[in-house]
């Protein structure tokens, strides 16, 4: 157990490593930080306008910020992180097959789920880092406002479990090919999928609908933007994540066979 928690660090290390290494993960964060840093501009300007009586001049109201601002934020936050994500993972094995050097990982003493969990770590911390950079924007509103901490809280937790789904699935994408815009380019095509399956719920009957709604991974995110954390929805991700990283681990298992 030791043994394998330092192989899973070490894998963890060198692939965050690679990632803050790299041009990459400085671009991805400063593209992160200025689209979010433009819906929190809009937001915070509608929610200005709004707490001061609208554009007609009329009395100064009480406005939620939570419910005005800070659930709009984390929805598009959402939005955000389909583009991007894909550009997280999308190295992760496709890398290693261009250069090489997934042979020695191969037929290195590492077992497979050692080799997925690093990975899947690291870009879980890559992942992490640009929500980071959201919370200094958030930091702005406990400056001069007073947002409630608890339903921002499980914002936060419903955009971890999001995206930790689709790191997981973006990691078995990754790898099934060698080439990382394939990689890229595949894993957005699945996310955007998984995220509008639901469009199709009411024409296929309340049945497959029901079905269609429950695979839909926004559907699950809803509760969680309204301070709401549900268990069903926690399972689903959970769920949702061993499922990915038991695919890539069928795949890295196939390469090693055929290596």
């Amino acid at each position: 157990m030791g043994s394998s928690i330092r192989n899973i660090t070490a894998i963890t290390s060198k692939e965050f490593r690679g990632y803050f290494g790299s041009p990459v993960a400085w671009v991805l964060m400063g593209l992160f930080a200025a689209l979010f840093g433009y819906f929190f501009s809009v937001y915070l300007a509608a929610f200005i306008e709004e707490s001061m009586g609208g554009q007609f001049g009329g009395p100064p109201q009480t406005v939620n910020v939570n419910d005005r601002m800070i659930r709009g934020l984390l929805s598009n936050t959402s939005v955000l992180i389909l583009f991007l994500l894909p550009m997280v993972t999308m190295r992760s094995y496709s890398e290693e097959k261009r250069s090489g050097t997934i042979e020695l990982l191969l037929t290195s003493p590492l077992k497979d789920h050692e080799i997925i969990l690093g990975k899947y770590f690291a870009a879980m911390g890559m992942y992490t880092g640009l929500l980071a950079v959201t919370a200094l924007y958030m930091a702005i509103l406990f400056i001069w406002g007073n947002p409630a901490l608890l339903p921002l809280l499980s914002g936060y937790l419903g955009l971890l479990l999001l995206g930790g789904g689709f790191v997981a699935i973006g990691l078995f994408i990754s790898s099934l090919t060698g080439n990382q815009m394939v990689a890229a380019a595949a894993s957005f095509v699945v996310f955007l999928l998984l995220w509008i399956v639901s469009w199709f719920a009411d024409s296929v009957g309340p049945t497959f609908g029901a079905i269609l709604r429950y695979l839909s991974i926004t559907e699950h995110f809803d509760d969680f933007g309204k301070g709401v954390i549900d268990l069903k929805h926690v399972i689903f991700y959970v769920s949702f994540i061993v499922f990915g990283l038991f695919l890539a681990t069928k795949s890295v298992d196939s390469d090693r066979w055929r290596g």
